[in-house]
């Protein structure tokens, strides 16, 4: 098979041969048609993970070694059965979220790790499903606990997480206000269902936010930024509220006044989706196939797509996303 990967960390990414990887236990192996690129993707060309603010961890120290084949959801053709698998058989079209590998043309996933593709789904918007819906399901309603009539604010409301969480968030009864870096992405944003889009680049958005619930609030902060935005999530957030944090595109750290959590009640909580154990992310990919995916089979909610890419032109996608233009998901074509 062909893959793209990191053979020397700074260095771009090459294509290589390899003899197809053989599924183990309860895995299944995919042949690859599409792969999701994440914002992650583009961050690791040296060596470490970018914590945001500076700060780094080394991958290595992570157990991870090169070659690096990346990629973390994947839309495909089931084509061979781990010795335990059970749920889907050969021939089986699925989207999968999986530990790295999915920029190759084939690649095991946990057989728990897999959903159907709905027939209503190209294979390439089948691709910016899992990691995307898999994280937002569990953030905003698993941890957040989102609930119908309350009012959601979504920092980076044009990325894929944020189109993702603008949908299900409206399509389960709650008020969704945005932040995004320009007018155009902010009519994405409206498009989509968003009730208010904050340019953040020219308006304070604790003030947008307070002008838009009438000096309350809101009851769920989604939150990939961090640094100063911590404490100004504090004063956007209404009382009894709760921020969750998915992500560091600012600091890690921040200068926080601590005693709005206690005036205010607050929740300020977080997770991340790969460091989570096999169990878990199975959990989430059934809850996503319950909740979510009949939505999508309705196309009720469908996968925001940017642009899409050959394989052989990684490096250009991951270009694409360091310019922050994107709207949506921005796919690499295998197949």
């Amino acid at each position: 098979m062909r893959a793209m990967q990191i053979i020397e960390w700074g260095k771009p990414l090459e294509a290589r041969e390899y003899p197809d990887p053989e599924p183990k236990g309860e895995e299944v192996l995919l042949r690859v048609e599409a792969a999701g690129v994440c914002h992650s993707d583009v961050h690791i060309w040296d060596g470490h993970f970018d914590l945001g603010g500076g700060q780094q961890i080394s991958l290595e120290s992570r157990g991870v070694r090169l070659p690096f084949t990346m990629g973390h959801e994947i839309a495909g053709e089931v084509v061979a059965l781990g010795p335990d698998a059970r749920r889907w058989k050969v021939g089986d079209k699925v989207m999968a979220l999986v530990v790295g590998g999915g920029y190759a043309e084939y690649c095991p996933a946990h057989e728990s790790h897999c959903l159907p593709v709905p027939p209503n789904l190209t294979m390439a918007e089948a691709s910016a499903i899992p990691e995307t819906f898999f994280t937002v399901w569990h953030n905003v309603f698993e941890r957040g606990k989102l609930k119908a009539g309350e009012t959601l604010l979504v920092h980076g409301g044009s990325s894929g997480i944020g189109t993702a969480a603008i949908q299900l968030a409206k399509a389960f009864g709650a008020r969704v206000l945005v932040t995004a870096g320009s007018e155009e992405k902010c009519n994405a944003c409206r498009t989509l269902g968003a009730d208010l889009a904050i340019n953040y680049k020219s308006e304070d958005f604790v003030a947008a936010v307070k002008g838009a619930t009438g000096g309350q609030g809101c009851e769920l902060i989604l939150d990939m930024v961090g640094g100063d935005y911590i404490e100004r999530n504090y004063e956007a957030a209404a009382v009894e509220g709760r921020v969750v944090q998915i992500a560091f595109q600012g600091s890690p750290k921040a200068t926080v006044d601590f005693r709005r959590i206690m005036l205010k009640r607050l929740t300020h909580t977080g997770s991340t989706l790969r460091a989570r154990s096999v169990a878990d992310k199975g959990a989430i990919a059934r809850a996503v196939e319950t909740q979510v995916l009949p939505l999508i089979a309705r196309a009720q909610v469908k996968a925001v797509m940017d642009l899409r890419f050959p394989l052989r032109d990684a490096a250009g996608a991951h270009r694409r996303m360091e310019t922050s233009q994107h709207i949506g998901k921005i796919v690499l074509d295998v197949a």
